[in-house]
């Protein structure tokens, strides 16, 4: 697994993994393996790192949580805390997507981005056929959450088409072996979108659009208390859901 709380705190404080390296006095290719083999480096050079990118030593390396020496941390499993959907880099979502080996599971009203913008459909054929797990809980365009939380959104009829749009698109995915699409009606507290062991968490807040709220970006560690709430709302929904007859 790579080190993908690193990583997104790396470019989240604006900064290249060179510039990292070279402000830590390290070479390039050393760094690099702090985030490809979750090398841990030095007390002195983690220090640098996490002065760097304004991060807490243990949410960098969770395996420090137990290290006498490194601060503890109640929230180990905050990556990072972005302020806006719109705002979590689009090569972020890419990579979590691109490695998915396991499970993806996403609860939606909506989600058209990923297809539109990450062309999420090809790798889902060609994951699935790999054995990789996929679960889409999306919204029933007809039910009565969704049409209020249109009027809310001041998006009267759209978000009803956004989502008809992105059963159709995931239409052509959903008869596979292992993908599974189902509606719901439920109130969308959270949108939620998870890839193996890592977790993006996009609340919502009233009359504001999906893309205008904070994402929280998880990791599954032992001991993960959000992690697990989190999704077993998302069960909670899912078992609740109706299997997409599209």
């Amino acid at each position: 697994m790579a080190n993908e709380r690193l990583r997104a705190a790396i470019r989240a404080a604006g900064l290249t993994l060179g510039e990292v390296a070279q402000h830590t006095g390290v070479d390039e290719k050393t760094a690099e393996q702090w985030i490809t083999r979750e090398r841990v480096p030095h007390r002195r050079t983690r220090q640098k790192v996490a002065d760097l990118v304004k991060t807490a030593e243990v949410q960098l390396w969770p395996s420090l949580a137990n290290d006498l020496y490194t601060r503890p941390n109640e929230e180990t499993e905050l990556v990072h805390l972005y302020q806006s959907r719109s705002s979590v880099p689009y090569a972020l979502w890419n990579e979590l997507i691109a490695g998915v080996q396991e499970r993806m599971e996403v609860l939606v009203f909506s989600g058209q981005f990923l297809v539109e913008q990450h062309d999420i459909l090809p790798i889902i054929k060609r994951k699935a056929e790999e054995g990789a797990v996929f679960r889409f809980a999306v919204g029933d365009e007809k039910s009565e959450a969704v049409i209020q939380r249109a009027v809310e959104e001041g998006t009267t009829g759209g978000l009803e088409g956004r989502i008809q749009m992105m059963r159709r698109y995931l239409s052509k995915v959903a008869g596979l072996p292992n993908v599974e699409v189902r509606t719901h009606g439920t109130i969308l507290y959270n949108s939620l979108y998870r890839f193996d062991d890592q977790l993006l968490v996009n609340g919502h807040a009233f009359g504001a659009l999906a893309g205008e709220n904070p994402v929280m970006h998880l990791r599954r560690v032992p001991g993960s208390s959000m992690w697990e709430h989190y999704m077993r709302s998302f069960e909670r929904v899912w078992q609740e859901a109706t299997p997409d007859p599209i």
